[in-house]
């Protein structure tokens, strides 16, 4: 399957993924602190290469690829380098939102299963203790079956449109540098893919 076919079979899960997010904190009263980004932060962020393919296919059609790919050879960091801080404060945003991957879409608004088979809200302690009322309530309408995107339920979506990069897991930025390298790697020795055809 082309890397093209590839990126927009994940933007059509993501778009999915959207409404149902939607849905839920509309329901739930939930949402992040504006330009909070303290998740982004986190050292220990796993995600797989798939997720992140349509942000690279974006960078490779704009030009952009290698020099994103060389940026992250160069760097240490283990926080994602797509995450842009705002200087002099704690805060700070995504530097390709409309691209982020799937576990950036399902976090603070999806639910893990506990080892009793129980729908479990993942959220950060900003929600939680900043919205405690909403939490609590949420995860009593969630036991009650309130709709909760589920993590699993997505990533065996995702794992259906290529086996191979979606159930690869990796540090972040080990993930973004993948799924360049897979982007680039194809078109290494086949034309420019022609976006005239292509229905992206």
């Amino acid at each position: 399957m082309s890397i093209e076919r590839r990126a927009k079979l994940v933007e059509k899960l993501f778009y999915q993924l959207e409404q149902e997010s939607a849905q839920f904190q509309k329901a739930s009263g939930l949402g992040c602190v504006a330009g909070c980004g303290k998740c982004c932060t986190h050292p220990d962020v796993e995600a797989s290469p798939l997720e992140f393919l349509p942000w690279a296919f974006h960078l490779f059609l704009n030009g952009e690829a290698e020099k994103m790919l060389m940026e992250l050879n160069q760097t240490d960091s283990s926080i994602c380098l797509i995450y842009k801080p705002t200087p002099g404060v704690n805060r700070g945003s995504c530097g390709s939102y409309k691209y982020r991957g799937l576990i950036c879409r399902l976090f603070g608004f999806a639910a893990n299963t506990d080892k009793y088979g129980n729908l479990r809200l993942a959220t950060c302690k900003i929600i939680k203790e900043g919205q405690a009322e909403n939490y609590n309530t949420t995860s009593e309408a969630i036991d009650k079956g309130l709709y909760v995107p589920v993590f699993t339920e997505y990533y065996m979506q995702l794992n259906q449109i290529d086996f191979h990069l979606g159930n690869i897991i990796l540090p972040v930025n080990k993930a973004l540098k993948m799924a360049l390298e897979e982007v680039l790697q194809y078109y290494a020795y086949r034309p420019f893919p022609d976006l005239e055809k292509s229905d992206l």
